[in-house]
């Protein structure tokens, strides 16, 4: 299963975007959606996670400004990142855990990355 993220992009402080991530290949379910960020010389973090059901989890430093999203159908999850800082800044990856038969077991799966950058 391949993730292509696209939606990356330079932004002003206050400004927004909206990061896509979209899974291809042969997938009977995915479970869960993540998405992570990494700094320059910080550690990925975890931004904010969506399960299958909706139920979303974010990092304290996001809540409030960002909102993670799935549609099922199209095997495809979103972050709309509003009222952005410049500690925003950072590559943001998008992750999933997925099974591509019935039987089969779960693997992960990484996107390439997309760059968010904020200037103050």
């Amino acid at each position: 299963v391949q993730l292509v993220e696209s939606g990356g992009g330079f932004v002003q402080a206050g400004g927004s975007l909206r990061l896509s991530c979209a899974a291809s290949g042969r997938i009977f379910c995915i479970h869960p959606m993540t998405w992570y960020r990494q700094a320059p010389g910080k550690q990925r973090e975890l931004v904010a996670t969506i399960t299958s059901g909706g139920s979303t989890n974010y990092a304290d430093s996001v809540k409030g400004r960002f909102t993670i999203s799935r549609d099922n159908a199209k095997n495809t999850f979103y972050l709309q990142m509003s009222s952005l800082k410049p500690e925003d800044t950072a590559v943001y990856y998008c992750n999933t855990f997925y099974k591509s038969t019935y039987y089969s077991t779960y693997k992960s799966s990484w996107g390439q990355g997309t760059q968010v950058t904020v200037s103050s």
